[in-house]
């Protein structure tokens, strides 16, 4: 059954989306990267909602870790209901997107050029309002995806958040790294992960953890077991969940977690061995600990590796909402354009 829900078919499409879009969109991150070391922006503003917003996430993890401009997402009801003026001159306002549609995201945007900010649009949609609007419109060349759950457009935003800061600081191993994940993520969506299904489709409620530039994939993650799997499931960071969220852990509570192979594992991996001594039912994903179920996984570069994981994990997703009894195309009382204001 798994094999014709879109879904599944969709998120299966990553790696070719992500060969594309290295390549269609070579010219223009060139011609970018020399417009961002030009301007140098001390600041990174981002805008999104949703799968969008983990990849921002993401965004912030990689930019802040490579240079020295402070990256922080903005709310954007602060443009669409406060109807606020912020001065964004010299900024770099980065917007991410599947529809381009959205009127909350458009306001933000259009108030971002309008202040002085460069716009640049990670979208799905290039004949969108929001690509037409940003000085720069970056394809994320994934195609149509029908499935009310993004999984290939955001593996591309990831994609392109990493070209994007590999032309911007010249980082050649980087890009060279990024050249890899096509056929890195073709491994990562034959990887079993049916200890996970297994574990998860009887539970209700669950943590999912992440840090670093594994953080964003934690978050959707979560988001993707709300939506197709009706599980409650919260995304912390490594380092937060032991600030109150550590006392809901009871015998047998479910944690998925995930580490990339780089400073964070350390900490990861002494979380979940603080998870296991209370009794939890740990899922790692790229670490190793006693008494927790271990994923399998890509190794890569550690940039690389939470969108390596994620793919990963859609597929494991796909399967636990079908053995849970539901269709994870059609998740109830949502669709596909969300247009908040």
């Amino acid at each position: 059954m798994s094999l014709h829900t879109n879904m599944y078919r969709e998120a299966g499409q990553a790696p070719a989306v992500v060969r594309t879009q290295l390549e269609h969109n070579a010219a223009i991150m060139r011609e970018l990267g020399a417009v961002l070391r030009k301007l140098s922006p001390r600041v990174v503003v981002t805008g999104a909602r949703g799968s969008s917003d983990h990849a921002a996430t993401f965004a912030k993890y990689l930019i802040e870790t490579h240079t020295d401009a402070l990256t922080t997402s903005a709310a954007p009801s602060l443009s669409s209901v406060y109807d606020t003026r912020t001065n964004l001159r010299d900024t770099l306002f980065l917007a991410i997107s599947q529809s381009g549609k959205s009127p909350d995201l458009l306001a933000m945007a259009e108030k971002a050029k309008a202040s002085g900010a460069h716009v640049v649009s990670l979208c799905n949609s290039p004949d969108s309002p929001l690509s037409r609007l940003a000085h720069h419109a970056i394809d994320l060349c994934a195609g149509a995806e029908t499935s009310v759950a993004a999984t290939k457009s955001y593996i591309a935003s990831l994609s392109a958040i990493i070209q994007l800061l590999g032309h911007w600081i010249g980082n050649e191993t980087l890009l060279d790294a990024l050249q890899h994940a096509p056929g890195q993520l073709e491994q990562a969506w034959n990887l079993d992960w049916s200890v996970a299904r297994d574990a998860l489709q009887p539970v209700n409620n669950l943590f999912i953890v992440g840090r670093g530039y594994g953080l964003g994939v934690a978050q959707e993650a979560a988001l993707k077991l709300k939506e197709t799997c009706g599980l409650h499931a919260e995304a912390f960071s490594a380092a937060e969940v032991q600030h109150g969220p550590m006392a809901l852990v009871r015998k047998n509570f479910p944690v998925l977690a995930f580490s990339q192979s780089d400073d964070t594992r350390e900490g990861i991996e002494t979380l979940a061995r603080d998870f296991v001594s209370r009794g939890a039912k740990v899922l790692l994903a790229g670490a190793t600990t006693p008494g927790a179920f271990s994923l399998p996984t890509v190794t890569a570069h550690p940039v690389i590796e939470p969108m390596l994981m994620i793919q990963s994990f859609y597929r494991m997703a796909e399967s636990l909402a079908i053995a849970r009894g539901l269709d994870p195309d059609t998740p109830p009382h949502l669709r596909k354009v969300t247009e908040t204001v």
